[in-house]
This record gives structure tokens, C-alpha cells and sequence, in this order.
């Protein structure tokens, strides 16, 4: 995920975020460590992880918006 949504910030535990967000523990520690492409995820997954996060459905994904 994202350096700007962690949830290190937010105070959780992988198991406590994957119980909030709903989503399987493994498959977040997968995309925690890069094993698994979180921009692959469903659209349903990456805005409920952003939701428990409080934090922009973007800021989850690992996107290069170019910013310059």
C-alpha cells in the first residue's frame, strides 16, 4: 500500500484492518510486502481498506499520477 496510508498511523494491527476492511488477512499481508498487486484488488477492496484508513481510495493503490 501506499506510503501515505498505513496503518501503522491509524493505531491497527494487520488482523484488526483486514476484520474492519473485510479483507483476508494473507491477502493483506500480501499486498503489504508487494507479493500481490493491490491494483489488482477490487474496486470494493481498495475502498474499504481506504475507509477503515481514512485516507483517498488513491492513496491506497500504488499509482504514478506523474505528479510533478
Amino acid at each position: 500500500m501506499h506510503s501515505q496510508c498505513l496503518k501503522k498511523p491509524a493505531g491497527l494491527t494487520q488482523k484488526e484492518l483486514s476484520q474492519l476492511a473485510g479483507v483476508n488477512l494473507r491477502t493483506l499481508q500480501q499486498y503489504e510486502i508487494g507479493s500481490k498487486d493491490i491494483n489488482k484488488a477490487s474496486g470494493q477492496t481498495i475502498n474499504s481498506l481506504a475507509q477503515v484508513l481514512h485516507c483517498n481510495f488513491y492513496d491506497v493503490m500504488e499509482l504514478d499520477l506523474g505528479e510533478e
